[in-house]
């Protein structure tokens, strides 16, 4: 690993809703946020779903926790870009890198239409989800454009903007950085061209790490074939994980809290690990070899508090020392 691995914590937007006290669920994350950044870890990340997975809306939960830390990085893991009108999206996003001084990554993706739940969440945005991949590849293209404070004109097929000129603007100059979601498993060509034509980095879930390298290499190469240089693109993993000693015990919680977080357990094995502290570390290892300069780390479990404990305590520290 040329640069140190930066490792970041998804929050748990969704479940601080489902506990038999919203309220105090809510509470803690902010409180999370400040002791993940007291305890050395670089970012914190949410969440996104509008009806299929309700929970708290991720920008303005990252201005809220912005308000109560100074240095982590916040971060959307991921943003269903399609759900939102571009400049809608740009002032919000804007206003969250300004309140929280240039710390927010707006990562994003297409999202699912599998089931009735997420198809109806389409439709309650008004969104065709049909239209979902080609809004977010428009979406990367025209909110750099918004962001610069100059007029825009963007004529796509989804969105249609006439002389917009749009403040605040972000503090990251020359404007936040969009990562792009990108899987093995999807085989999708078009995921590769729109990270490496229009990303700022690229974001994986489920992939092993040769897989991972793989989907790497051929982003690079597109970004190559526009003109890019592929150095400039950040690169994280996004790994779900359950610690405990017992690995059978870890895997049938962890089970368990995806197929009631999902409905289902779509991807089987290639969640995890789930076990040994030992497990984990050599995972994280194997994905930055492979490429990966960010980790967000996403508890498979009901007792988030105690999963945290245990990488802190057992995990943290021999990714620090590399």
């Amino acid at each position: 690993m040329s640069q140190p691995l930066q490792i970041g914590l998804l929050l748990p937007t969704r479940g601080a809703l489902l506990g038999e006290d919203p309220q105090a669920g809510i509470r803690a994350l902010a409180s999370t946020a400040e002791r993940v950044e007291a305890a050395g870890w670089d970012a914190v990340w949410v969440g996104d779903s509008l009806t299929a997975k309700p929970r708290l809306d991720p920008l303005i939960t990252l201005a809220a926790i912005a308000s109560r830390t100074q240095r982590v990085r916040l971060g959307t893991s991921v943003l269903l870009g399609a759900l939102y009108h571009p400049v809608l999206l740009a002032r919000a996003a804007a206003s969250v890198d300004l309140l929280s001084e240039g710390r927010l990554i707006l990562a994003m993706g297409v999202g699912g239409a599998f089931n009735d739940p997420q198809r109806q969440e389409w439709a309650a945005a008004g969104v065709d989800p049909q239209r979902r991949a080609n809004r977010l590849e428009e979406l990367a293209q025209v909110l750099p454009q918004l962001w610069s404070g100059e007029p825009v004109t963007f004529t796509g097929k989804d969105f249609d903007l006439r002389d917009v000129t749009l403040l605040p603007r972000p503090y990251q100059e020359p404007g936040i950085p969009l990562w792009l979601t990108c899987h093995h498993h999807t085989g999708s060509g078009a995921q590769v061209r729109r990270a490496g034509r229009w990303a700022n980095g690229i974001m994986s879930i489920t992939d092993s790490p040769q897989q991972y390298r793989e989907v790497w290499e051929r982003v690079a190469a597109a970004a190559l074939d526009a003109g890019r240089d592929p150095a400039t693109l950040d690169r994280a993993f996004y790994m779900t994980v359950n610690l405990n000693p017992d690995e059978a015990t870890a895997r049938q919680e962890a089970d368990g809290f995806i197929r009631s977080y999902y409905g289902a357990n779509w991807w089987g094995d290639r969640w995890g690990p789930f076990g040994h502290p030992n497990a984990v570390i050599e995972r994280a290892r194997a994905y930055a070899e492979a490429g990966a300069g960010h980790l967000i780390v996403r508890f498979a479990a009901y007792d988030q508090a105690s999963q945290l404990d245990r990488f802190e305590r057992d995990v943290l520290p021999a990714l620090r020392a590399g």
